[in-house]
């Protein structure tokens, strides 16, 4: 049986819903918004945390409140259908990708309210263990580049593990620098962005650095350029992609089978593709790991929660939210995190 099987036929109630905004200042120029929505039936509570990064979509849809005529009877299919003929944006999003960020948190949170009325956990209805999940810290250094950082975290965490967005600023005094931490999983040279503030060029000199200096790290969407390629030719089972996947088809249409890819679950939208990609990367051999998009709520545990029961071991990003912090405080838990699953629903840790 397929994975949504196990979970395609869940009954729901649905009474009324909420939401709730969440804000955090990340830095002197971007104060993170996201929103909880909260599906209530038959005295229970289903949460899901909508992870647009535009403010004013945010916004528009905390302003619209709980507006979608989502009440009733469902199953977690009939609810995924229900879904798809709405319209869920009260006004466009500012980027398309966003829809499928909305659709996840819908989805979720009737995931758990469902597991929830049902009196079960979601590693039940699957059967499979949740286990202690491996993280890595993924960081952007400011600009002026430097090492510390990193340094920093690693005086407080000595074992932590990372994921770096290289940029053309870092020379090679730095990526010796950072090489020497030992302390590098994976990085992303984030080729499939256009137009976005992490957006980052071909650079042929800083691909044959970073691949070099770091013979052992994942290398996370790639720009496949004609300066670029002939560096990555030999690097191919170190390549992984993240970006671009969406769906099995996007897995699919990748310029060659791939040894690794990051599902982050609200890329796909659905609860349905989500399940297809873990089905398919299960029967073809292929290893995943997990993703963040900077949760605020609940959506932080729920990714844990899925890490923790389809690729425990592989670099995911999903540390705790404390470590975005610019120092981080004392007494994070360290990696591999601890299983934390609720005893009925999608719910992990604090939100359990």
């Amino acid at each position: 049986m397929s994975t949504y099987a196990l979970l395609a036929d869940l009954p729901l109630e649905i009474e009324a819903y909420e939401l709730e905004g969440l804000e955090r200042d990340v830095s002197s120029e971007f104060t993170r918004l996201s929103t909880v929505i909260r599906l209530r039936g038959g005295g229970h509570e289903g949460v899901g945390e909508d992870v647009t990064y535009e403010g004013m979509d945010q916004l528009a849809f905390q302003d619209a409140g709980p507006s979608l005529p989502l009440g009733g009877r469902h199953t977690i299919e009939s609810f995924s259908q229900v879904l798809e003929g709405l319209e869920l944006w009260p006004t466009p999003p500012e980027r398309e990708p966003s829809r499928d960020y909305r659709r996840w948190a819908y989805e979720s949170a009737a995931l758990d309210l469902a597991l929830d009325q049902s009196g079960r956990s979601l590693a039940e209805v699957l059967g499979r263990d949740a286990r202690p999940v491996t993280f890595v810290v993924s960081l952007r250094l400011p600009e002026p580049p430097s090492v510390e950082p990193i340094r920093r975290r690693l005086e407080r965490y000595p074992s932590l593990r990372f994921k770096l967005d290289p940029v053309s600023s870092w020379d090679d005094e730095l990526i010796a620098a950072i090489a020497a931490t030992g302390a590098v999983d994976s990085v992303d040279f984030k080729g499939a962005y256009e137009g976005t503030i992490v957006d980052q060029p071909a650079d042929p000199r800083l691909y044959r650095a970073v691949i070099e200096t770091f013979p052992h790290a994942w290398i996370e969407d790639p720009k496949l350029r004609p300066e670029t390629e002939g560096i990555l030719d030999g690097h191919r089972d170190r390549i992984t992609w993240d970006a671009v996947i969406h769906s099995v088809a996007d897995i699919d249409a990748l310029p060659y089978p791939p040894r690794m890819v990051n599902l982050k679950p609200s890329r796909f939208g659905s609860l349905r593709a989500l399940c297809a990609a873990y089905d398919v990367c299960e029967e073809r051999g292929i290893g995943a790991y997990g993703g963040g998009q900077f949760e605020l709520g609940p959506g932080r545990g729920q990714i844990q929660y899925l890490a923790s029961l389809f690729h425990t071991d592989t670099p995911n990003d999903v540390a705790p939210g404390g470590y975005n912090a610019p120092d981080p405080e004392p007494g994070l838990p360290d990696s591999p995190l601890a299983p934390e699953p609720s005893l009925t629903g999608f719910r992990w840790g604090d939100w359990a």
